[in-house]
Order: C-alpha cells, then structure tokens, then sequence
C-alpha cells in the first residue's frame, strides 16, 4: 500500500503562536488592545514583518517621477500625511496638496505647511479650491476626485495620473470579518474610469488593473488594518465581530495567513492643449 503523506504545516509568525495558544479572553484582550493602537496619516509601519500586500505590475511612484519635472506645480489629491509626496523630493513651493480626513489634515498643518507646501481641505463634493489653471499636474492615490475639477485645475497639456482602489477591494476580508458583503461602489472600476475622463475632456494615455493578494500573518495585524480602513470595513469591532474573529485562528494555522484580495487599477490622462 502506497505511503501516505500530509501536507507539512506553514511556518506561523511569532505573533501567530502565540494567538493560537491565548484562550477567548487573552486573545479578546489582546485583539483590543491592536485596535486601539494609534494611526496616523497612511503609514502602515506598525505592522512591519506582520503583513505582505502583493505589488501591482506597474511602478506609480516612478510613473509619477517620470512626469515631474523641475519646475512642474504638483496636486496630491488625499496626500494623507503627505508621505508619498515628501518621498517625491519635489520642491516644497511648488506642491499643494488636498485631504478631507480631518486627524490627516490636522497633520498636514503640522508637518507640511511649514516646508512650504499649500495645504487645502476639501469635502466630499471634491470641489477643488484653487483657481483654474493651476497645475502641470495632478496626483491621485486612493482618493476620490470629480474629473471636472481635475480638468479644470489643469493647465492645457497638464496630466492626471491616479491609482485607484477596486470597488470590490479586501471584500472577501470583509466577508469573513462582517459574514456579508456589498460594495458601495460598485462601478468603481477601469472601464467607468475610463468612460469618465473621456466624457470629461481628457486624452487617456495609459491604464491598466489588477488584483493581488494580500496577506496578514497575524490576527492583531488583521484588526489594525481593519480599523485603519473603516470605510471598507463597517462596523468593524473586535467586540462585534470577536466570534469570526476566533474562527480565523483555523485559517491561519492552516495556511499561516489570513488572505485577501485586492483589486488596483490606474489611468493617466492628458488635458489637450486647445
């Protein structure tokens, strides 16, 4: 009779481990204790070696570089705490940026203003305040935008390159979290992204999308991210949610990782000249 085998068990983190061997109480305690920790702007340092979230297949920070030139006056749209851009090394008087979240604002004001950098709240219209014209070219990661006023605050020849998140992004994550899902936008997507900024003037000169995994080796990593991200993860409480939560100690000692999936896709389109 021929030998069997069992597939040799994944290697789990440290933290994991130790997840696994908590009883409810511990891990309830510990769980909360993960939620309550402190974020800022969009950094994600706190789970550094506790997560890996698949690249896409094109490089935006160097597709961003590529447009930039030294004198070129910059929008980041939803710059966060501004990290992204900082990474630019573009000239402070020549940036601006906009945020709408009022603790990422706040830290704008903080760490961005006085370098020089324009600082500009906005709402939810996504009406920009500044005057038409204004920019070479407008950045946008994970933001939502009204491609009027992207059109409008462009020069004649300006660009706008964007990198957006999937309107069925982490929903799987969500599922196992909530135990249901539905997106709220679900025609966020390349083909309407496409059809707007052609119905709205723009050239469309590149843009793709993709979906890739994305993996939390631990169950406090997993509370952090989701209450990072509370517009995708309603309602989301360690409290509310602790049976599902204790349900994905399976999960991750069968695999060594809770998963999910994201969906990105970008797109960079041209103001014409006339």
């Amino acid at each position: 009779m021929a030998a069997t085998s069992s597939r040799p068990k994944p290697k789990l983190s440290r933290i994991a481990l130790r997840e696994l061997n908590y009883s409810p109480e511990e891990l309830r305690a510990w769980l909360i204790s993960e939620e309550a920790q402190g974020f800022e702007g969009w950094d994600f340092s706190y789970l550094e070696g506790r997560w890996h979230s698949e690249q896409e297949p094109w490089n935006y920070r160097q597709i961003v570089l590529e447009h930039l030139g030294a004198n070129t006056r910059l929008l980041d749209m939803g710059t966060g705490g501004g990290e992204f851009l900082l990474s630019l090394g573009h000239e402070p008087r020549l940036c601006s940026v906009t945020e709408a979240y009022p603790p990422n604002l706040e830290l704008c004001y903080r760490s961005l203003a006085p370098l020089g950098i324009t600082v500009m709240p906005v709402d939810e219209s996504d009406q920009l305040n500044f005057p038409s014209g204004s920019f070479d070219l407008v950045i946008n990661r994970h933001e939502s935008y009204d491609l009027t006023e992207v059109n409008r605050v462009l020069i004649p020849g300006g660009s706008f390159i964007t990198q957006q998140v999937g309107g069925y992004n982490d929903a799987d994550l969500v599922q196992k979290l909530r135990g249901s899902y539905q997106s709220e936008y679900p025609d966020h997507d390349l083909p309407h992204a496409l059809e707007a900024a052609q119905a709205a003037g723009l050239e469309v000169l590149d843009s793709a999308s993709c979906r890739g995994k994305i993996l939390f080796y631990d169950l406090g990593a997993l509370v952090y991210f989701a209450k990072a991200a509370p517009w995708e993860f309603v309602g989301f409480s360690v409290e509310a949610n602790f049976e599902r939560l204790l349900n994905l100690r399976e999960e991750l000692y069968e695999t060594g990782a809770v998963a999910g999936t994201e969906e990105r896709f970008f797109m960079i389109a041209r103001k014409p000249e006339s």
